[in-house]
């Protein structure tokens, strides 16, 4: 019971990041754009679905309440400002989403909402990952850093990089929806994001090297570790590739990359679910709770969302025609 609610808790995160990442990228990519007929396109890409990814949030954050509640306690003790900054970032991201369209003079303040709680959302989930790999000040198994302890440069500078990662995300989203001048610049943009991903990376081996963190000593025990940025390394150089055959090729590319990185994540904490304090089996509910919660939620809800977001995707697939608009 242990091991299948840290893989469904794993999967959730990893389906948050792609889907959801690619829908905050497409939102960063609509704040540089100034065509108004450009960005409603953009738009018209994303609405079907973005709605539908952030249930993964959702997803993620019950499993973790219900399974390991303990961490749950643990994380939102040491997360709770920027938790509480992201869901606020989020719901008025969704309502100037909405509010755009029927907006007159308020446009430019919705239109600048949306952008902005698509880069605040980003980088606020790239600093608490990052945070998790520097360490967070534990005492007697709870957390004692005060409202800001989560905060250093190394989360900072993840933070920075989870905006390029997913900025990349929803250019490769774009190569593959869009038609005519949005899909152009998105192709031109790959690469140049490709390579800030991989200044990032570079940046932030350089600093856990420089500060000498946990995490990189885990990489000292478990040579296979190196196996996945080999992959993730891979990917990112395809994106530089000049004439692409497939418009998924980006996003497809992009989504190995961001796996890359998770796995690579997992594999350095196991069996830590708070690295290095907490291990999974003491951050686990008694087996009980945890039989029970999978008759329900692990045979029914997980399935459920996960068909539904199949379907979505189904039938909202294709390309995106340039007379449709989002509403």
């Amino acid at each position: 019971m242990t091991l299948f609610w840290v893989a469904a808790l794993a999967l959730s995160i990893l389906l948050y990041v792609l889907l959801d990442g690619f829908d905050l990228g497409v939102g960063m990519l609509f704040g540089l754009t100034r065509d108004e007929a450009l960005r409603s396109r953009m738009l018209a890409s994303i609405s079907p679905v973005w709605d539908g990814n952030q249930t993964w949030l959702v997803v993620a954050g019950t499993v973790l309440f219900g399974a390991f509640p303990s961490v749950y306690a643990l994380l939102l003790s040491a997360f709770y400002l920027p938790v509480m900054a992201m869901l606020a970032v989020l719901i008025f991201r969704g309502v100037a989403f909405e509010f755009r369209h029927k907006a007159g003079r308020s446009r430019p303040l919705w239109e600048i909402g949306f952008a902005a709680g698509s880069l605040v959302a980003a980088f606020i989930q790239g600093t608490m990952v990052g945070a998790l790999a520097h360490g967070l000040p534990m005492q007697n198994g709870a957390y004692s850093g005060g409202p800001f302890g989560w905060c250093s440069g190394f989360a900072l500078l993840c933070g920075a990089g989870l905006c390029v990662g997913y900025t990349l995300l929803g250019a490769g989203w774009l190569v593959v929806k869009a038609e005519g001048e949005v899909k152009r610049r998105a192709e031109r943009l790959v690469p140049w994001l490709a390579c800030g991903v991989l200044i990032f990376l570079a940046l932030a081996f350089g600093q856990a090297l420089a500060e000498d963190l946990k995490i990189m000593r885990r990489w000292l025990e478990r040579p296979y570790l190196f196996a996945f940025p080999a992959v993730g390394l891979a990917a990112a150089l395809r994106l530089f590739g000049a004439r692409r055959r497939h418009d998924a090729t980006p996003l497809f590319m992009t989504a190995v990359i961001f796996a890359a990185a998770f796995a690579t994540l997992a594999l350095s904490f196991w069996p830590y679910m708070v690295p290095f304090d907490v291990t999974i089996e003491q951050a686990a509910a008694p087996r009980e709770s945890l039989s029970f919660m999978f008759w329900g939620a692990g045979l029914f809800v997980l399935p459920l969302v996960l068909i539904y977001n199949l379907i979505a995707y189904r039938v909202f697939g294709g390309k995106l025609s340039n007379d449709i608009h989002y509403h």
